[in-house]
């Protein structure tokens, strides 16, 4: 039985895409809104595992521009990020998926496809 959980918040769009593609393969998930359910430490930890603290950050949106360059700058390892994405979800890149332990960030209909197989 396969489990299946996606990080994000419910109004960015491409959390939406996902969630949708997601629902038209008929694929049972949970979706975790990290605004409003917050997040563990052990999960971004566990994200941090697999997937490289540079891609987890989004750098391109509001919430790094609204950053202080002095924050930005103290955001160099996995450890600092691990910090500033429990301080702020908004900082994470969206959607994150579990499926069944194995972690990917960002969504594309060709991504979702290989990950599921489909």
């Amino acid at each position: 039985m396969t489990t299946i959980t996606l990080y994000g918040i419910p109004n960015c769009d491409t959390v939406k895409k996902a969630r949708t593609w997601l629902a038209a393969q008929q694929l049972d998930f949970t979706f975790h809104d990290f605004k409003k359910q917050g997040l563990e430490r052990a999960t971004v930890e566990a994200w941090l595992q697999q997937l490289p603290w540079d891609v987890l950050v989004n750098r391109k949106g509001t919430t790094w521009r609204a950053l202080s360059d002095e924050r930005k700058a103290s955001i160099t390892d996995a450890a600092s990020a691990l910090e500033l994405m429990l301080e702020n979800p908004s900082i994470i890149k969206r959607p994150v998926l579990d499926k069944d332990g194995k972690f990917s960030v960002a969504f594309s209909d060709a991504q979702y496809a290989a990950i599921f197989g489909l």
